[in-house]
Formats: C-alpha cells, sequence, structure tokens
C-alpha cells in the first residue's frame, strides 16, 4: 500500500485506470447488469500484479456460484477513488482500493455499506487494525484483505538482533539509510509525534480538529529531529537506499514488504527484518511506530447486483484467498486464522509486519479527505527541520501551522 500511498502523498499524481478486459479472465460484457433473468455479471477491477492470484480464485467462486459471471479487468487500487467518481454506473461492481480513501468515498455515496452478516464476519475474524482501516463513522465500509507497514530490513552481518531493538544502538553500531530531508519524509515520520504520545485527527482518525502535534511532545520531537543531522549513523538516502544497502554504505534501512525481494537480492543471506526499534525524545525509550495500511475491496454503491457484489468481495477476502495473495504476492493476511498459517510465521517479513499491526507499534493511516493538505506541511517541517532551516525558536509556531492545516474543513 506504501506505492498507493506515495502517490497521494507526492501531490495526487496517480495514473490513470487501464481498462484492459484481460483475456480468458471473463466474458467481453462489462455491463453490471444480468445479460438473462438467470445470470449476473460482476465486474471486478483489480491491480494488475494479482490477476494470477485472483484469477484462479474467481473461477472456484463461479464454480460455486453458478448463477454469477465475473469479468476481471486490470487497473490500479491507489486510483480507484478517481475512477469510481467518474461514472459510479459503469464503474466495477467491486473494486481493490487503499483504506484511506474509505472515509472519502463512503461520504461520496461510492461505497455500499456492508451488510451485517458480512461485517460481523469482519469484526470476528480480521485483525483489529484491519477492522479500524475500513470502518467509517461507525460503519463498515470494505473487506480487508491485506495489511501493510513498514518494518526495519537490516544486514545481520553486520547488526545483531540486539542492536537493532533501539535507534540509538542501532545508529551508533551501524548506518541507517532514510530519509529526512527529501519528499516522502511525511509517510515515514509523522508518526514520530503518536510515538511520543501525541494523536493525529483523534484517537481513531475521524477527528478533524484532533490532532495536537503543538505541544512539548511536538516540539520534543522536532528536536530529535533536528539532532539527526549531526548522528553519524544516520546516512540521508532516499532513491539510493537499496544500493547504498548493497555497497555496505548502509546497513539498515525502513521499509515495507513490497521491498522484501529487492533487499533479498541487496543482502543475500544476510538480510534480516525486525520491528520498528524504540526511541528516545527524552523522556526515556518509547516505541517507534510507523502508518499502518489496509488493503480492501469495496463494493460500488451503484452496483445492481449488490448481494452477489458482497459475496464475491468476501470469497476473495477470506482466509484460503489471503493466503493466495500471501503466497504469490507476499501480502500479509489481515483475516487472524490466515496470519497463523505457518507459512506466514515461517517468513521474517510477514511476522515483523504483524507485530507492527499492533496499536503499540502503529498507527492506522487516517481517513479523513484532510490530510492529502496535510502532507506538504508535514513534509515541508521535517525536511526543514533536520537540515537545520528552522529555528528552535520558531518551533512552536510551525506545529501551531501544521495544527491549522489539518484542522480545516473540507471543501
Amino acid at each position: 500500500m506504501k506505492k498507493n500511498w506515495k502517490k497521494i502523498l507526492l501531490g495526487g499524481l496517480v495514473l490513470s485506470m487501464s481498462m484492459v478486459v484481460l483475456a480468458g479472465c471473463g466474458s467481453k460484457s462489462s455491463s453490471s447488469s444480468s445479460s438473462s433473468s438467470n445470470t449476473q455479471n460482476i465486474k471486478l477491477w483489480v491491480d494488475t500484479e494479482h490477476i494470477a492470484a485472483i484469477k484462479g480464485q474467481v473461477k472456484k467462486f463461479e464454480k460455486a456460484n453458478p448463477k454469477v459471471h465475473v469479468t476481471i479487468k486490470a487497473g490500479s487500487s491507489a486510483d480507484a477513488l478517481k475512477d469510481v467518481s467518474k461514472d459510479p454506473d459503469k464503474a466495477a461492481d467491486v473494486f481493490m482500493m487503499p483504506h484511506d480513501q474509505v472515509g472519502q468515498m463512503a461520504d461520496a455515496g461510492l461505497l455500499y455499506p456492508v451488510s451485517k452478516k458480512y461485517s460481523n464476519s469482519i469484526k470476528k475474524n480480521d485483525v483489529k487494525s484491519a477492522v479500524d482501516g475500513v470502518t467509517w463513522k461507525g460503519k463498515v465500509y470494505g473487506f480487508p484483505y491485506g495489511i501493510e507497514s513498514q518494518v526495519l530490513y537490516y544486514n545481520k552481518a553486520k547488526l545483531s538482533a540486539e542492536d537493532v531493538k533501539s535507534w540509538d544502538t542501532l545508529t551508533s553500531k551501524g548506518k541507517l539509510g532514510t530519509n529526512f530531508a527529501e519528499a516522502g519524509a511525511n509517510y515515514i515520520f509523522t508518526p514520530l509525534f503518536m510515538s511520543n504520545g501525541d494523536v493525529l485527527y483523534g484517537k481513531n482518525g475521524e477527528t478533524v480538529k484532533g490532532t495536537n502535534f503543538n505541544n512539548e511532545k511536538g516540539i520534543q520531537v522536532l528536536s530529535w529531529i533536528a539532532k539527526q543531522k549531526d548522528n553519524s549513523g544516520v546516512v540521508q538516502t532516499n532513491a539510493a537506499a537499496l544500493s547504498n544497502l548493497q555497497s555496505g554504505k548502509t546497513d539498515a534501512f525502513l521499509s515495507g514488504p513490497w521491498s522484501k525481494n529487492d533487499v533479498k537480492k541487496a543482502l543475500g543471506k544476510n538480510m534480516a527484518v525486525a520491528p520498528y526499534p524504540t526511541v528516545n525524545f527524552g523522556s526515556g525509550d518509547v516505541q517507534m511506530k510507523a502508518f499502518l495500511g489496509v488493503k480492501v475491496y469495496g463494493v460500488n454503491q451503484q452496483t445492481k447486483s449488490p448481494v452477489a457484489s458482497m459475496k464475491l468481495a468476501k470469497y476473495l477476502t477470506n482466509e484460503a484467498t489471503q493466503k493466495v495473495e500471501f503466497e504469490k504476492n507476499g501480502v500479509v493476511p489481515s483475516n487472524a486464522k490466515a496470519q497463523d498459517l505457518q507459512v506466514v510465521k515461517d517468513d521474517e517479513t510477514a511476522k515483523s509486519v504483524i507485530t507492527m499491526s499492533a496499536s503499540d507499534h502503529s498507527v492506522v493511516m487516517p481517513k479523513v479527505p484532510q490530510i492529502t493538505d496535510l502532507w506538504p506541511q508535514m513534509d515541508s517541517v521535517i525536511n526543514d527541520t533536520y537540515k537545520g532551516k528552522i529555528k528552535s525558536s520558531d518551533y512552536q509556531k510551525k506545529l501551531d501551522k501544521v495544527v491549522s492545516v489539518a484542522s480545516k474543513k473540507s471543501n
């Protein structure tokens, strides 16, 4: 989900959804209405890289539900809000989406509220963070199929499991490549404020005037960020993160499950993964937190086949499908039983993501529309504080502006 968020964080420059019908993935018809009184045609939008995994599951679904026919189309889940908004009547009945679009889409009448039967099942079978991700104003609006969080990748030939438990030991015994100085620092380091006890859009992530970074704890965080410029164990790196890891310029970096295969290529048998370290802002060690993302299937409010569409969404997020998605695409399951599968427990990255998904290690990315205006402010504050462009006497003023921008009502 990081690549979905990154598009939003860098100004919403997202790609338009490709509407290419994949050969062999369904009928040529793209209509969601019934072609006969006995058949319901459901259109499904799936990220291209998930087609291979989902294709087989759809066939199983159709075999179990012979009166439902599913047409798969390829596209980008990051564009769900934009593409469904264009023409809801012509959009897919069921589509992949990132959870942080749930609030906006629900308020716009683009998402079908999940029925009580299925919402109860989600609450029973999925981990709490995933349930929180698909819940908006007390209602469930999506079917979770995976979770994502950043973790710490490191070279175990250079650092031990004990070394990486705290930021101080990690950066005193090795070199951490990370991004404080460029665009995208907001996604990585905004959770530092929550690590130190502050909240972003309230404890539930839905309160527009619920951000309190402009307090003493927030000032502590900025003071800590400023000190990292002089920390010899912190190496500013962004696009070169993987090459620096491979060359030995750095020994560790923060990223998510999407980087697992690349890190494996860079470090080989020396690759190791761990949850985030603890960090000390001046009042003792606290757990460093990351944003948590939830991968979701949404159902179009305008679908002509809501019962069949929800049934499909449920099938594509069940334990068996999440196992397939993990094995073929590395998607860490949101289903508690799927997380307990041996193949998942044996995966070091998955284990670290699951640890990070707990509320003491991560914060579910807020779903309020106002957060899109917050990102540029956070990048500016984090980048300039790290570079020493903001005087400590101005920290309060800068954080006051961050809270002001975060609290503005959306148009």
